[in-house]
């Protein structure tokens, strides 16, 4: 934010430590305080200070990057406050501060306090040794005297020491020293006196420093609850920059959400309001309502049938009639075979990795949209479908319209159609295992904790191997539980996506008059929103996500209609829930 035009008032961090934690001097504004209204920024902080911390045997030592944030935002607050009393009720309200303290306590003890001050809590210029302290209190900002601006800096310092929520991170601004060694708390003691001369301020027309400790005081052990309180008290205030304090909000819904140790309690979704766009599906065929279906695995069912047979069945063509037959006559019409379309081999790595050597890639983790050359192929399944439907049996299969393989051909061809970042969203992740690409002109690599099971990391790394540039990909996620990890997620607000998958649709209905839909929901638009662009104050699904999220207008604006109501007509559409629920469990 800014006082004048373009002076910095962020979040202070001491010389002391700085030096401990070697905090990166990009991370500092022009004045050398901390900037940390990036999210990224936030986790490259929070990261630097746990790398001096003995997480193994003190895991509650840990700093979260949200509580830093959190800190940062109240911080960036008062400095809103204190800009709007000044612009609406006393102008030169810090001005006319300095002038009774340097009546009460007197002007050299005020510059005393405040060089110690500001070498304590260093502008970057005199951290760096490029100008004293001296040089800087007779100096300006933006036509701003620079002593005004190092007093609402040590009166936010103050305000960040006697906040009993900010307790768990005073080191970075213990204020012990400088109270020790200045007139300091007569200074502040003299600022409450100053500011209980002047007008009111606020919702309840408080003191200026009064005003400014009532979050502390309303909600002294919340950092959560007292940005809570800014938004309900204060929220007329802060325009625009209220969408900062929702994102501030979601992001601690993320980090005290992701914690995976296991899928958790089913959640019960709200699809109310999805009445409100007009349907236009197409009307139930005549054979529609009375499809008796059975769901049949086709790796293990050809497995099955080998045995049953005493023949090694291995394709669809393979197949034969009497079970066909057998089926028809127990009064089945349609036949969902899962796992048809050709899979990724590197989910079939990564579980191997992980210690499973016989384990095959998932079904929902595809590379293509073409029947599995190890079923036997086009031919095999055309074969097997004559066949079917001379006993009455028409054949259904998945179509998984949210995410492709991690390693699939979209993803080596179209890497930008996937939910991706520039740089990792979080910076303890590494990304050092093996190369799961089948393609010399991409590198795939999983996140390392992974495959021991110490995280479930949320994006892999994808490097253009001629190039050397990365991106990092989402996995796909319902919000529900862990990522899918060897997926990757697609980002429908680009209508070549939603194009691309209306295409693939269209090509897998020209096969199967029976198509389900695997994990639906997560395409209707508040879901999507939801999950991948949340609208702020509403975040906390998908991990980093919050600070990406979009308002209802923009969101509307990139994806304007329901995808599905553009799609759904002339086949019979099974909605399912995501594929944790039994293969046999289907909406409608």
């Amino acid at each position: 934010m800014s006082i004048g035009d373009d002076t910095q008032m962020e979040f202070h961090i001491s010389r002391k430590a700085r030096d401990q934690y070697q905090f990166d001097l990009s991370l500092y504004s022009l004045n050398g305080n901390v900037i940390l209204s990036d999210f990224h920024i936030v986790r490259l902080f929070a990261q630097r200070m746990n790398q001096k911390r003995d997480l193994v045997h003190y895991p509650e030592q840990a700093v979260k990057a949200s509580q830093i944030n959190a800190m940062g935002l109240i911080d960036e607050i008062l400095h809103i406050v204190l800009r709007l009393y000044r612009r609406q009720r006393v102008t030169n309200a810090m001005r006319l501060a300095v002038e009774w303290l340097e009546a009460e306590i007197g002007e050299e003890e005020l510059d005393r306090t405040l060089k110690v001050f500001l070498e304590q809590f260093p502008p970057l210029g005199i951290y760096k040794r490029e100008i004293d302290a001296n040089s800087y209190l007779s100096s300006e900002t933006d036509g701003i005297s620079n002593r005004e601006i190092a007093l609402e800096e040590m009166l936010l310092l103050w305000l960040g020491n006697v906040n009993p929520a900010f307790s768990p991170f005073l080191e970075l601004f213990d204020d012990e020293e400088l109270e020790r060694r200045t007139a300091y708390p007569e200074i502040i003691a003299e600022i409450k006196k100053f500011f209980d001369t002047q007008p009111g301020f606020g919702p309840d027309n408080q003191s200026l420093v009064d005003l400014l400790r009532s979050p502390a005081v309303a909600v002294p052990h919340s950092l959560a609850g007292q940005l809570e309180y800014i938004r309900k008290h204060w929220g007329y205030m802060l325009g625009d920059y209220l969408l900062q304090l929702l994102r501030g909000l979601d992001l601690i819904e993320e980090e005290e959400k992701a914690i995976f140790g296991g899928t958790g309690p089913a959640i019960v979704y709200d699809f109310g309001g999805l009445d409100v766009e007009e349907e236009r599906f197409s009307p139930d065929k005549d054979w529609m309502p009375s499809i008796v279906m059975l769901a049949k695995n086709a790796y293990v069912w050809l497995d099955q049938l080998s045995k049953k047979y005493a023949s090694q069945i291995k394709s669809l063509d393979q197949i034969p009639d009497e079970e066909l037959r057998t089926l028809s006559d127990w009064g089945f019409s349609a036949l969902w075979l899962i796992g048809l379309w050709e899979r990724s081999q590197a989910s079939r790595t990564i579980k191997q990795i992980r210690g499973n050597p016989e384990a095959v890639a998932s079904a929902y983790s595809l590379f293509d949209y073409q029947i599995a050359n190890d079923l036997g192929g086009e031919d095999a399944y055309q074969n097997l479908c004559d066949r079917a439907w001379n006993f009455g049996i028409r054949l259904a299969s998945d179509m998984v319209p949210n995410h492709m393989g991690i390693d699939s051909k979209w993803l080596v061809d179209h890497p930008d159609w996937f939910v991706s970042l520039d740089y990792s969203p979080f910076p303890s992740y590494s990304y050092n295992g093996p190369n799961l690409s089948w393609d010399d002109r991409v590198g795939i690599y999983l996140e390392d904790h992974y495959y021991d099971d110490s995280d479930a990391a949320v994006v892999f790394n994808h490097r253009d191997q001629w190039t050397g540039d990365s991106r990092f990909i989402y996995h796909g996620n319902d919000g529900t539980s862990m990522p899918w990890n060897d997926t990757a997620q697609l980002n429908y607000l680009k209508p070549e996506v939603r194009e691309a998958v209306i295409q693939t649709i269209l090509h897998v209905a020209r096969k199967f008059p029976i198509i389900r839909f695997d994990a639906a929901m997560t395409l209707a638009k508040k879901h999507y929103q939801r999950l991948w662009y949340p609208e702020p104050g509403t975040g906390g699904a998908i991990p980093s996500r919050a600070e990406h999220g979009l308002t209802k207008a923009q969101f509307d604006a990139a994806m304007p209609v329901e995808f599905l109501e553009s799609i759904l007509c002339g086949v019979m559409v099974l909605m399912a829930p995501p594929r944790s629920s039994s293969p046999g469990t289907m909406g409608s």
